[in-house]
């Protein structure tokens, strides 16, 4: 795995359609090693996360992951008041964008 470092700069160059499809591939990453998801399965980015039985502790696990690899908070509130990948996704293009 590259250092942060590397990844985060890599990201911040990219336009944004393309900064959302990476972020979103990362996320959707994440996401399917919690819920012990192949590539195979289907993740729909529009349903909440607690339908798709991910619990606050796995929620928390993912959040700090993606904090250490993308350099920056999440706000807990992200993650609770919206909790659809889609929202997730765009929440961390923005910020990645403004960082």
């Amino acid at each position: 795995m590259p250092p942060v470092d590397s990844t985060i700069e890599r990201l911040r160059d990219l336009p944004r359609s393309e900064l959302a499809e990476e972020i979103e591939s990362i996320v959707l990453e994440k996401f399917r090693v919690v819920l012990l998801m192949d590539d195979a399965e289907d993740l729909p980015v529009d349903v909440s996360y607690f339908d798709l039985g991910l619990t606050s502790l796995r929620l928390t696990e993912i959040r700090q992951s993606l904090e250490q690899l993308l350099d920056l908070s999440i706000n807990v509130n992200v993650l609770f008041n919206e909790p659809t990948i889609a929202h997730l996704v765009d929440h961390l293009t923005q910020a990645i964008q403004e960082a």
